[in-house]
């Protein structure tokens, strides 16, 4: 389907700005940033003219196509994500040897698609620094941790990352994530295997007196809030079975579709109602993280409707257009900045393409479809700022006094030589 909206280019700067925003400002105006109130002005600075010129435009259908049935499932979805494991207190101190660590991260690995990658990190971090707290090198644990769970094991069905559900919602079918299974698979393996011999090394490393604290000091793992999981197995059964594909009467009126977000918000209730709030405290459990989420994907939005209206009109023209293209330039700018825009924007800039040919999947050809699925998850792991969760996890480890390289040494000492022959290696063997 092809567009021919008459979108000017400056229409597309109120978007970078929101994306440079997100960028910059937490490296450069930290204090300023850290509150929510200000990340909720920046995107309604930003969000109001493009709605007023939008309106006048008379582009109504666009604002409401893309306010209602993109963002507003979107958030819902992350909320109650973020509610049901926030109810889910994981305790325990084992034995911190290498292959312990490997399996807690292989674990967080495969929970990070069912749970969300925000919901995994968050569900995992603090076990696991609690299991390394006698060791004394264990910043790259934390790496690898952002890595595999934060990232990369969220890539087989769209509730693991943002970016797919997007693209669930734009038709690709649950079932269909199942088939990035071989490039989770590689990609998974083979940052446990290089974690493993890493993590082996600096256990050798290890002062005498601190290997014996570690054998020592054990709690067993235990789990609290278990009623979660219940209500967390109603959220993947309600995106996988709540939509038209299964439920045809939905197809008749596109507000039918909320019947989804009606269950799934309902789930989200019924956590809260059920899980203690002493076991949320416990868990350090506030409602800023999901807060900042919804402000700032509100400008993100907002801002975004003229640069998608720009992308496909102007898709031909812009030289994007295999499958390799389509999987760099996706992960560049998911590196950078969020990779939920990035997907979205690089799935209408396809869609702008018309092509036609192969195998047709959520509105552009599979093995696209597939690229930007791909690259959007996995280079959400390059900087800091490139996935939500990332940030979290950084500021859990140093408040549990444990030193993490800054946004710059992140990139030089770990994503460029460690994850990006990777994800180089995933493009050379499978995306072509």
């Amino acid at each position: 389907m092809e567009h021919n909206y008459n979108i000017p280019i400056y229409s597309l700067i109120p978007f970078v700005l929101m994306l440079g925003a997100i960028a910059v400002l937490p490296l450069t105006f930290n204090h300023f940033w850290e509150k929510n109130k200000n990340k909720l002005i920046i995107s309604l600075v930003l969000g109001i003219p493009v709605l007023i010129y939008l309106l006048i435009n008379g582009y109504t259908h666009e604002i409401i196509h893309t306010m209602l049935f993109d963002y507003v499932p979107f958030i819902i979805l992350l909320g109650a994500l973020f509610t049901i494991t926030g109810g889910i207190l994981l305790t325990g101190d084992i034995e911190a040897r290498p292959s312990v660590n490997t399996i807690f991260l292989g674990i967080g690995g495969v929970l990070a698609s069912f749970m969300g990658t925000t919901g995994a990190a968050m569900l995992l971090i603090r076990p696991v620094i609690q299991t390394n707290k006698e060791r004394t090198l264990k910043v790259h644990t934390i790496l690898f941790f952002i890595a595999i769970v934060a990232n990369c094991g969220g890539l087989l069905t769209p509730l693991g990352d943002p970016p797919l559900f997007m693209m669930y919602l734009r038709g690709a079918p649950f079932e269909w994530f199942f088939t990035l299974n071989v490039e989770w698979f590689f990609t998974n393996s083979l940052l446990l295997l290089i974690y493993y011999f890493v993590d082996s090394y600096y256990y050798k490393k290890e002062p005498a007196e601190a290997v014996k604290r570690d054998r020592t000091d054990i709690k067993s793992i235990k789990i609290q809030g278990k009623i979660n999981f219940i209500f967390l197995i109603g959220v993947v059964l309600s995106v996988e079975f709540l939509n038209e594909f299964y439920l045809p009467f939905v197809k008749s009126n596109e507000y039918y579709k909320f019947v989804r977000e009606a269950v799934i918000l309902s789930m989200a209730l019924l956590s809260l109602k059920f899980t203690p709030n002493g076991l949320r405290k416990e868990n350090n459990f506030t409602w800023h993280p999901i807060e900042e989420v919804a402000y700032l994907f509100l400008g993100i939005f907002i801002t975004m409707i003229p640069a998608l209206m720009y992308l496909q009109s102007h898709a031909k023209t812009l030289g994007v257009e295999t499958p390799p293209e389509f999987y760099y330039y996706t992960g560049l700018l998911s590196s950078f900045l969020d990779n939920t825009p990035t997907a979205v924007t690089f799935h209408s800039l396809a869609v702008g393409l018309g092509i036609k040919t192969g195998e047709i999947v959520a509105g552009i050809p599979e093995n696209i479809l597939v690229a930007i699925s791909v690259a959007s998850v996995l280079f959400g792991s390059m900087t800091y700022i490139g996935n939500g969760p990332n940030f979290m996890v950084k500021a859990v480890a140093e408040e549990n006094n444990i030193k993490m390289p800054d946004f710059f040494s992140y990139m030089i000492k770990f994503s460029i030589i460690v994850l990006l022959p990777i994800f180089i290696l995933v493009q050379l063997l499978f995306i072509r």
